[in-house]
């Protein structure tokens, strides 16, 4: 049976859809969520009637291309699925706020402890880490290197284990084992054991997959922003602990830094057993052992199931324990419409990753001291979360990504400017300005990774894309880590010089020509499919092979 076989039951309810109404469905723009409407345009909101119905009109409600939408009978959800399901805004409204508390919040805290164990490094080096390992800034270097060679290797094995056995069983695993190496590196003793510590950090989680099972295309981007801006937190978290840890320098005979690795490693081996307990494996099966009401009622996963399956109906496509073939793994390598994210993917972030990388010892050299050091990194964490969510806000508000998204850079360019025009010797307090100005960036990682898993078009592919999204992300690190090389210390004037060149060219050819891409692919999609009868619509669905962003109905988003 394929994807269009149907359940007698299930095929009844397509049936009856003509003698339901779908005059009271809603189109999907009137129920976008925004932030700018709701923070600025408040006042303007008209609140509908919370007892009204809110599901959202979709392909399941024409008869003619239904079938070829339907999910497949494997599919884990496939129980709840119901085209004529219909549910209020009350019921929405509460759930969504159900969903964030019992699956963001853990996804958060499970993805700022991957923040805490691979960037506590950076705290370590305002102490004395490098003396004491006898390691240079070019051992650093390559210890940044090596993680993120292996981070390139390892993402996309990780993304197929995770198809496979599930993200529910897999992210648990990789925090865990993350903190077993965090662990480890309280018995560091040179730069063998160092690098070898870096390279078994080098994965990553498929968060994004997961939380794709319960929300839909226009709630995620937001949580993606309020996703990353939680690392913002939980590095100033991060900064204030390794402040304290570092004053254990010389307890027990033991170096702070080390002390610092101990129990960063500690946390997340909690946090990890923790996330084995709140990561279910889809909407409708929470129900285990441990919690054998689970969380959702019949009708709630009803909602929860339909309204995602009706914003998008590729998530029908697959289930989440099962793997990639090797044809589907090809198809979404080879798709070259995404290869111009992945060239922004490996250049937006260079011009930023050395002084971050750096800048516990960028402050230490321009005179202040270890404690000092680590509480005035939190300043331009803190104004990172701020710029994040306005970015976030001036996305929704002119509904644009490329040109958006090149704002990081644009942030960044006259900063770096201002750090190669430095003297010298330049007052302590004007570096740490000009240097927090630029890393108080408006970081749009998250509306880029958004944007990729749009583009991709199906489940199947954007696993697979996500993930090389990530390697190009890993090896842009790669590349960062030989700009501020130890010949070129303290001022790295050199290493600015090429992030002010690398920068000019993101702005003034890489973010507008991907946008004249996609603007000149949809345009040629449009001509043939604006031409097509609605009968020559329903054979070309029907038959076609195509998939994802290959079919002709696709749109890419610029």
């Amino acid at each position: 049976m394929d994807r269009f076989s149907r359940p007698v039951s299930l095929l009844s309810s397509i049936d009856k859809r003509s003698s339901l109404s779908t005059n009271h469905l809603v189109d999907e723009v009137e129920e976008q969520f925004s932030w700018t409407t709701t923070i600025f345009r408040r006042k303007q909101i008209v609140s509908p009637d919370p007892d009204a119905i809110a599901t959202k009109r979709s392909v399941f409600d024409d008869p003619d291309l239904a079938p070829h939408y339907w999910p497949k009978k494997d599919y884990e959800n496939i129980h709840r699925f119901d085209p004529t399901a219909r549910w209020t805004y009350r019921e929405e409204r509460a759930l969504v706020r159900k969903l964030d508390w019992k699956i963001m919040l853990t996804a958060a805290i499970g993805f700022s402890a991957l923040n805490l164990d691979r960037n506590n490094i950076n705290q370590a080096n305002s102490s004395t880490f490098l003396q004491d390992l006898k390691l240079t800034t070019n051992d650093f270097n390559l210890g940044n290197t090596v993680f993120r060679l292996s981070f390139l290797c390892a993402e996309l094995p990780s993304q197929l284990i995770s198809k496979r056995v599930g993200p529910d069983r897999w992210i648990p695993t990789q925090i865990c084992l993350w903190s077993i190496v965090a662990l480890s590196q309280f018995w560091l003793t040179g730069r063998t054991s160092f690098l070898v510590c870096r390279a078994l950090l080098g994965f990553i989680p498929d968060l994004i997959l997961y939380l794709s099972y319960f929300y839909t295309k226009t709630e995620l981007p937001v949580r993606l922003a309020l996703f990353w801006m939680s690392l913002n937190f939980c590095s100033i978290v991060a900064s204030f602990l390794a402040y304290g840890t570092l004053h254990m320098d010389g307890v027990a005979g033991i170096a702070g830094w080390r002390w610092l690795f101990m129990i960063e490693g500690l946390l997340t081996l909690f946090i990890g057993f923790f996330t084995f307990f709140r990561m279910p494996p889809s909407p409708t099966q929470t129900k285990t052992w441990f919690r054998p009401n689970g969380w959702f009622t019949e009708r709630e996963e009803t909602i929860i199931v339909n309204r995602i399956i009706r914003d998008d109906p590729t998530k029908g496509d697959m289930h989440n324990r099962e793997g990639l073939s090797l044809r589907r793994l090809w198809t979404a390598v080879c798709d070259y419409d995404l290869w111009p994210i992945y060239i922004i993917g490996l250049m937006f972030g260079i011009p930023s990753s050395p002084p971050s990388t750096y800048l516990t010892l960028l402050l230490r050299n321009s005179g202040f001291n270890t404690f000092n050091t680590n509480l005035l990194t939190i300043p331009s964490q803190a104004l990172g979360m701020v710029t994040m969510f306005v970015i976030t806000i001036v996305s929704e508000f002119v509904n644009e990504r490329s040109i958006v998204a090149m704002m990081e850079d644009v942030w960044t360019l006259p900063f770096l400017v201002a750090l190669y025009a430095l003297p010298n010797n330049p007052n302590p307090w004007i570096f740490f300005v000009v240097v927090t100005g630029l890393l108080s960036y408006p970081y749009t990682h998250p509306i880029q990774v958004g944007w990729c898993s749009r583009n991709a078009g199906a489940v199947a592919s954007r696993t697979v894309n996500a993930s090389l999204y990530n390697m190009f992300v890993q090896a842009s690190g790669i590349i960062s880590a030989q700009i501020y090389v130890a010949s070129d210390a303290p001022r790295y004037q050199r290493g600015n010089k090429i992030l002010i060149i690398i920068c000019s060219v993101n702005i003034c050819i890489l973010y507008p020509a991907t946008k004249a891409y996609y603007i000149w692919r949809n345009r040629q999609r449009a001509k043939i499919w604006d031409a097509m009868t609605g009968k020559e619509r329903a054979h070309y669905l029907s038959t076609t092979k195509d998939v994802g962003n290959r079919r002709l109905d696709f749109r890419f988003a610029h």
